[in-house]
């Protein structure tokens, strides 16, 4: 059972320690071979786009959604809700107004197929911290807010732009954007998936400590002098190899940050963030009870689809099930 009197910060440290059983289901072939020390592992650069081995890329990898998805998993599911197919993700919608404060972002993200073909049509739904390191519909004073949180397709070229403010670093992981990705907006808004991938972004450290250093960040100046991204427990395995944004602007204009991940739109369905833990979680921890925000029906309106790959891919190259959010008490 959690201990009750845990602060929200420790209570994200436990949750995000998946532990040997999730790495072990989740770890990918790269992974494994790294830990059996690596001979033979092939290494492929995704951000440059350019396929290392017969024209076939790797796929990013998959992670954990974390206790604050709002993807139905473990309660709201904001998703559903009119106004959630937008670019600017700053302000909340449907019933709820507020904004999030702090240094603009805008976010790209570009899906490629593992043959290096943009993906077209299909759904990515992003969501992250704010300023202050919480998180809408969930952390202590924003459950009636939805800012942060926003789902768009992909174009031509497989991309996606999101207009944002910078996430802050808190206690125990280092600074990230969550992402889903779906075969369709039909797939995304209608709460029943399926999710292609769930991954994360990664912030250069850089970038992080010019923003940190402002007005509004200054917790994050702590947080993210006492991680690493290397002995991060969600990117650490390779320091963010293919999950490490690119990141360009300044203080006064804002930042862009862009990512190209590769995936595979015929693997296996994945799973968002799951149940979280049993027992009383502290003040700001996740509800399993959606809240009155998050109660809309579906209203896709496209159902543009991603075309399966025809291609064989050896069994290597398979996406794994990626597990529901790992419960560190119920062993």
């Amino acid at each position: 059972m959690p201990d009750p009197d845990l602060d929200n910060a420790a209570y994200v440290r436990e949750v995000h320690d998946k532990g040997l059983r999730f790495d072990l289901n989740t770890m990918s072939r790269r992974r494994m071979l790294a830990v059996l020390g690596g001979a033979g592992a092939v290494a492929v650069t995704v951000l440059s786009g350019a396929p290392a081995l017969a024209d076939t890329l790797e796929e990013v990898e998959s992670e954990t959604a974390g206790p604050y998805p709002a993807d139905g998993s473990n309660g709201p599911d904001v998703r559903t809700l009119d106004g959630i197919v937008r670019k600017d993700i700053r302000s909340s919608f449907d019933t709820a107004t507020g904004t999030a404060e702090g240094i603009p972002l805008d976010f790209s993200l570009t899906v490629l197929d593992l043959d290096g073909a943009p993906i077209v049509g299909a759904a990515i739904y992003a969501w992250h911290c704010d300023r202050d390191g919480n998180y809408s519909l969930y952390s202590t004073g924003i459950t009636d807010q939805n800012y942060l949180r926003g789902i768009q397709v992909t174009d031509s070229t497989g991309t996606v732009t999101f207009t944002s403010i910078f996430p802050a670093c808190y206690s125990g992981r280092w600074p990230h954007i969550h992402f889903e990705v779906y075969g369709s907006l039909a797939n995304a808004t209608s709460g029943d998936g399926p999710i292609v991938k769930t991954s994360q972004i990664a912030i250069p450290e850089d970038v992080a400590d010019l923003v940190y250093a402002t007005d509004g960040y200054s917790q994050s100046v702590t947080n993210l002098s006492q991680v690493t991204l290397a002995g991060d427990n969600v990117f650490g395995d390779d320091s963010a190899a293919r999950e490490l944004a690119t990141v360009t602007g300044t203080v006064t204009d804002g930042f862009t940050a862009t990512l190209t991940v590769a995936v595979d739109p015929s693997g296996t369905e994945e799973s968002g963030g799951g149940t979280p833990p049993s027992g009383s979680p502290p003040s700001g921890a996740p509800t399993a009870s959606p809240t009155a925000t998050a109660t809309a029906t579906a209203s896709a309106t496209t159902s543009a689809t991603v075309s399966p790959s025809t291609t064989a891919r050896p069994s290597s190259q398979k996406k794994k099930k990626h597990k529901k959010w790992w419960n560190p008490f119920s062993w």
